[in-house]
């Protein structure tokens, strides 16, 4: 699956405009500031496909991204921000709560962007299990590697799989947005689950 033909389909901020066409969908979810749009864009080799805000929580609805015409690149609302409203809050939640639901049938593989640098918060794992429960396989990736020194690498990563409670066999991507760091382990595990 050529990643780097990627163009943006629609956002959906309400479920019947939710995708069903069958094909695979690799959903990413992260915090609003933990760096997801520009894994994406690594990910597809471009600079600005998915929004990068100065301002995080900019990622409000559930982006649909079509990968070489054939899987669904999801990028899902960012969440955990403060600065955000109690009920835009809850819009998301809601709006997250359906799509899991709904598409708990054909959403193929979840990524989950995680910070390198901290232990993953009480949403990162919520997150984490809503898409353990969905029954599709999971990866993890921590994202911001490059901002570690090379000691602090394998504590962190062992805080993470602890923290998120992961099988010794799920995967964990240390990953740099900024270097490219981790591109190709991650390409090659989507594409392990969604096909070549």
């Amino acid at each position: 699956m050529n990643f780097t033909k990627a163009e943006f389909a629609r956002s959906a901020a309400d479920p019947k405009d939710f995708l069903r066409d069958g094909l695979p969908q690799m959903a990413f979810a992260g915090r609003s500031n933990v760096g997801k749009s520009s894994v994406i864009n690594r990910l597809v080799g471009r600079k600005n496909l998915a929004y990068v805000g100065a301002t995080p929580g900019k990622t409000t609805q559930i982006n649909y991204f079509k990968v070489d015409g054939r899987a669904w690149l999801v990028d899902l609302p960012g969440y955990g921000y403060a600065k955000v409203s109690r009920s835009e809050k809850e819009r998301w939640g809601r709006l997250m709560e359906r799509y899991f639901q709904d598409e708990g049938d054909i959403l193929t593989v979840g990524v989950l962007i995680v910070d390198a640098r901290h232990k993953p918060t009480d949403d990162d794992v919520t997150m984490y299990n809503w898409f353990r429960e969905s029954g599709c396989p999971e990866i993890v990736a921590a994202n911001k590697l490059d901002k570690l020194k090379a000691r602090e690498v394998e504590p962190n990563l062992a805080l993470i799989r602890q923290t998120l409670e992961m099988a010794d066999d799920e995967p964990l991507v240390p990953f740099s947005a900024e270097k490219g760091t981790g591109r190709e382990q991650l390409i090659a595990l989507l594409e392990a689950v969604c096909g070549k």
